[in-house]
């Protein structure tokens, strides 16, 4: 039987190595800081606010966190000593410095995590010796803002649990069939029209209802330069999302002329699932959507941007003389070969002002091989992946089978709206990123991997907290840790004693190991489990 758990070993992710020592060091009213300035400012305004010390500056802090690149070679890495006396960090760089920021957070337990003092401490935290760094550069969760409008406000604060836990990016999924989630100035109708739905289809699988309540919302230019910029300060990366040719319906109901029927006008979609209209290829459909773009790379200044690209149906192509004949005109074998045509437009826009772009695994399979630098998120299973990094492409894991946080979480018949495939904490811990069948050569290939939180389901913060709770917390050990270091049962216990309590006290309503609560159960909405 292994040994305990202790405090010093409490951390999630689990660092790389731990060396527990005798004794404590407290944090009091005369404490102080020194060091890389963002993060002396983020824990002062944190566990400070926390903890409702003052924690000044000083020249030489009692906690200081240093920048040593040369003796911290990894990216991200960072070794930290806690001795009686205080508190010394050495970082790569300043996301180094950050993470050990959140490893002290965590280690002063559960209060730390509140947003006021709840009491007078003692704030003490175990002596011991920490190195670590991320075994991936790429450690994300996907969240689908067009099914279901989340304030910004919820994603300032998801955006804080992700730094919490060491992930550092954030996909958001920004455009659907369901819904237009961002402004773009000179196009109004995306979000006068795009932006809102009469109504939406309630559960899944044949006995699915529909809930006849309007829905909406969409985040301006201020509201997104607002979440890059908080994403930033907390190392997250944004990754913004406007999928094309293909998950449309919100942009063809806003504006007619960009669909294979022109007269056609449509709603946006109140049903889940793949809403057979796409966008037509004309040049004139190509300009708007590389007007789309500029848009979004002036707001994201991130390297990569997504274009989607999933799920593109090819009938109304293969039915539209219009479009029959653009595809002849371009020297395309078929219609359905448009879908490549127009991604590698998008892709080649992107590219060209020196970002790039991130699609889902059916740019494989679309027509035309993507450009170089482009990169693929392998979902459709790992097949995508392997393929892609074999290739020679950059490749982000997210199977479904694996990492899809809105897919049930047990057999348990009061799982809320159970779908998808059955996906327990322990399966998602289990992961391993790097599929068997990549080369050893081109393993490097393997950015990382991300959780999925599509929210077709997830209708309220409250369910999106319980889809990825505690399943994202193992996601991010997976991510960040190598295999030699993890063990479920001992990450189960690190859950259970220490870090539960902690996500408590931040607010988060996460699942209980043994089951969901009686209210946060859905028996009157049907699922569809596979």
């Amino acid at each position: 039987m292994s040994a305990p758990v202790t405090a010093l070993d409490s951390v999630v992710p689990r660092p790389a190595h731990i060396r527990a020592r005798s004794g404590v060091f407290t944090l009091r009213e005369e404490t102080t800081l020194s060091g890389e300035p963002r993060t002396v400012g983020w824990f002062r305004d944190t566990v400070g606010r926390a903890t409702g010390l003052p924690l000044r500056e000083a020249a030489e802090g009692d906690i200081v966190f240093r920048l040593a690149p040369e003796r911290v070679p990894h990216r991200e890495g960072y070794r930290m000593e806690i001795s009686a006396a205080g508190i010394e960090v050495l970082a790569h760089d300043p996301a180094g410095a950050h993470h050990a920021a959140q490893t002290v957070r965590q280690l002063l337990g559960p209060p730390a995590w509140r947003r006021s003092p709840v009491g007078a401490g003692p704030w003490r935290i175990p002596c011991g010796e920490i190195a670590d760094a991320p075994r991936f550069p790429w450690r994300g969760c996907h969240l689908d803002l067009a099914r279901h409008f989340l304030p910004k406000r919820e994603i300032l604060r998801f955006v804080e649990l992700l730094s919490a836990h060491k992930l550092n990016v954030l996909h958001l999924h920004l455009t659907d069939d369901q819904g237009w989630r961002i402004e773009v100035p000179g196009l109004p109708r995306l979000t006068e029209v795009g932006a809102w739905r009469k109504g939406s289809q309630l559960g899944a699988g044949p006995r699915a209802g529909h809930l006849s309540r309007p829905h909406g919302g969409y985040y301006t230019t201020a509201d997104l330069l607002e979440i890059v910029s908080y994403a930033a300060e907390h190392h997250v990366t944004v990754v913004p999302e406007v999928d094309v040719p293909g998950h449309c319906q919100a942009a063809l109901a806003s504006y007619p002329w960009l669909g294979t029927d022109p007269d056609r006008q449509l709603d946006v979609w109140t049903s889940w699932g793949v809403s057979e209209h796409v966008l037509n290829a004309e040049e004139t459909t190509v300009d708007f959507f590389k007007r789309v773009f500029d848009h979004v790379l002036a707001t994201f200044p991130g390297e990569v941007i997504c274009v989607g690209g999933d799920e593109v149906p090819t009938t109304e192509w293969e039915n539209s003389r219009r479009c029959v004949t653009r595809s002849r005109a371009l020297g395309l074998s078929a219609p359905a070969r448009l879908h490549g045509w127009f991604l590698r437009r998008m892709i080649d826009h992107l590219h060209g002002r020196g970002r790039r772009a991130l699609g889902w695994d059916e740019i494989l399979d679309a027509g035309e091989e993507p450009p170089a630098g482009s990169i693929v998120a392998s979902w459709r299973g790992e097949d995508g992946g392997v393929r892609a990094a074999t290739a020679g492409y950059d490749t982000v894991m997210c199977p479904e089978q694996a990492v899809y946080l809105d897919h049930r979480q047990s057999d348990d018949p009061r799982e809320p709206v159970p779908v998808g495939f059955l996906s327990t904490l322990e399966d998602v811990y289990s992961y391993e990123p790097v599929p068997r069948g990549v080369p050893a050569e081109n393993a490097h290939r393997v950015l990382g991997t991300q959780a999925q939180v599509w929210t077709e389901h997830l209708d309220t913060p409250s369910r999106v907290d319980y889809a990825a709770f505690p399943r994202l917390c193992a996601l991010a050990e997976v991510a960040w840790s190598e295999p030699a270091r993890r063990e479920f049962a001992r990450f189960h216990q690190r859950l259970s004693r220490y870090h539960l309590p902690r996500l408590e006290a931040f607010g988060v309503e996460f699942r209980p190991l043994g089951g969901p609560h009686p209210w946060q159960t859905r028996p009157d909405v049907p699922g569809n489990p596979r």
